[in-house]
């Protein structure tokens, strides 16, 4: 146990002199954290150099993959007609176009006015707005006409309740009414100025869009009457209750099911909206979209893909289809192919306006026709690319030779001091730049043909330094234009290859099981061992403090005992002088 203040009886600072024996005992911990301070720079260094091969690996790996040096570029002479791309190893070549026909796609439109009536007879005088089949719903404001204001609340009001009102409003010169017959509204002008004044109805204050869901319109005279029919299906209504003028039914089970195409798509009359039907068929695999138009009150299916197909249909249980217009009495408009010719050949036909090589038989060629017309395209060689990937592979492996380079130089400044870089004098490291180096620079002997080294295509190094350069840029643009076979198999030689060999190396460098990796696991291995080391000796440091501390301490008890017993002889026989 410590004493709060050491030297308390003694008058000696033990406690300072024990942590002073302390630190110089922690001298070995101080040597060990030292050397560990320099494998954990070493380890940093070796990965920052992993880091840049990792970068020059991905070019290499994209440059040995023979889709850089075979980008294809597409040129289109107009490209309001079709767009085109092309992928590497397409056929080079020209091809015209001639579009007569884009694809579009089949469709069925299901007979109109499949909604039933408003009302079954003239008689209008019961059932509120909001409970009829107006489609979209009434919705509560008011209405202006002949300059009159009209309130309209579709929860209380009906039909003939707005009519009265319009009478009362124009003191009997504006009469409303409703005929079965056509399922229209009229409102017509009465009285002296019948065949004078036009009604006019609307305004620009006007709150309920009752006028346009009734389809009534200023024409110029005294009498307007409803565009077209007005009762119609109501999307949001259960199907059992949504207004059809024939009654849907799904079997009396809530069973209900119908086919697209083959697809079985189920149903519930009593619980499934119209909407609600209507997402279900469009989310399916039937490869259809269906609409409602609900001016003419009909359902149309369209085909999610384009081209001469047809669209089953058929009812399975119940009687969705029938009721919905688009079994009996639907019509069927077919989608058209594509049709085009290439070079003048014979006319070639897709059910799709996106063409590819299995229906224009060119290989790597991908087209999308936009309009009839002509148009020309071009495939050759994408120079800009191949160019700027071997620029790249330049910039990368310059990158990683300045990495190494700095973490491996040493320099000396104006008095002599020399100053080393954390891997200075490290030969694995100056290892990995030699053999970079002597995979890019050296001939790639055994190529057949005339490039068979990097100085073939304009690149060379500085001289003085590991850096590649791009000495002569014409060089590699005529092989790139003339000889792009060779380039690829400066490359990509399966055996002799420059990216094939840079690749094969760095695998083995900075791969999974790499001699880079390795080291850099050895380096932590030792740092961790360190660690250990240090907590050890950190045991016999505090274990040597405080057998010490319980000298010192069992010094002062007895310091303490002795000037006691001489405090009491003194006051005993009195204090010397």
């Amino acid at each position: 146990m410590e004493l709060g203040l050491s030297g308390l009886a003694s008058g000696f600072d033990w406690q300072t002199l024990v942590n002073q024996l302390a630190d110089v005992e922690r001298t070995p911990q101080k040597r060990l954290r030292t050397e560990q301070s320099a494998l954990f720079n070493r380890n940093n260094a070796y990965g920052s150099i992993k880091t840049q091969l990792a970068v020059l690996k991905n070019r290499t790996d994209n440059l040995s993959s023979n889709d850089v040096l075979q980008a294809r570029k597409a040129t289109v002479s107009d490209s309001t007609i079709l767009s085109a791309t092309a992928s590497a190893g397409a056929s080079s070549g020209t091809y015209a176009f001639n579009v007569t026909q884009l694809a579009t796609a089949s469709k069925t439109v299901g007979t109109s006015g499949i909604g039933d009536n408003l009302y079954p007879t003239n008689n209008v005088t019961s059932g509120t707005l909001a409970s009829k089949g107006f489609n979209p719903p009434i919705s509560a404001g008011t209405i202006t006409v002949d300059g009159k204001q009209i309130t309209i609340d579709p929860t209380v009001d009906t039909l003939d309740d707005i009519f009265e009102r319009i009478d009362d409003a124009t003191d009997d010169n504006i009469k409303g009414s409703y005929s079965a017959s056509t399922d229209k509204i009229t409102l017509k002008r009465l009285g002296e100025d019948e065949g004078e004044d036009p009604l006019v109805v609307g305004s620009a204050t006007d709150t309920s869009n009752f006028l346009s869901v009734a389809r009534l319109s200023n024409n110029g005279t005294n009498k307007l009457v409803s565009a077209s029919s007005l009762g119609s299906i109501t999307p949001a209504s259960v199907l059992s209750s949504a207004n059809f003028q024939t009654a849907v039914s799904d079997g009396g089970a809530g069973a209900g099911e119908f086919k697209i195409n083959g697809v079985s798509i189920a149903f519930n009359a009593s619980s499934d909206s119209v909407q609600n039907l209507m997402d279900r068929i469009n989310v399916s695999a039937a490869g259809v979209n269906i609409s409602y138009d609900r001016v003419n009150d009909q359902f149309s299916l369209t085909n999610k893909v384009t081209g001469n197909l047809g669209v089953a249909l058929e009812d399975v249980t119940g009687n969705f289809l029938a009721a919905a217009g688009l079994a009996s009495g639907s019509t069927f408009s077919a989608g058209n192919d594509a049709l085009y010719t290439i070079n003048g050949g014979s006319v070639l036909s897709s059910h799709s306006n996106t063409l590819n090589e299995e229906t224009t038989g060119i290989e790597g060629l991908s087209i999308a026709l936009l309009k009839t017309g002509t148009s020309t395209i071009s495939l050759a060689s994408d120079s800009s690319a191949i160019k700027g990937a071997i620029k790249n592979f330049i910039e990368d492996y310059n990158r990683a030779q300045s990495t190494i380079d700095s973490l491996t130089s040493s320099s000396t400044d104006s008095v002599g001091k020399v100053t080393r870089s954390t891997l200075a004098g490290d030969s694995d490291t100056n290892e990995i730049a030699s053999k970079l180096r002597a995979i890019a620079f050296n001939q790639a002997t055994g190529l057949t043909g005339t490039l068979n080294s990097l100085a073939k295509i304009g690149i060379d190094t500085t001289g003085t330094t590991d850096q590649l350069t791009l000495e002569n840029e014409a060089a590699l643009d005529d092989a790139i234009a003339n000889n792009l076979s060779g380039l690829k198999t400066l490359f990509n030689d399966p055996d002799k290859g420059i990216a094939t060999k840079l690749k094969a190396y760095l695998e083995k460098t900075i791969g999974e099981d790499g001699s880079l990796i390795a080291r850099q696991d050895a380096l932590t291995k030792q740092s961790s061992e360190i660690d250990l080391q240090v907590t050890d000796l950190e045991k016999r440091v505090q274990a040597n403090r405080l057998r010490l501390i319980d000298g010192f301490v069992r010094m002062e008890t007895a310091q303490q005992s002795i000037n006691q017993q001489l405090k009491f002889l003194q006051q005993r026989f009195g204090g010397t002088q």
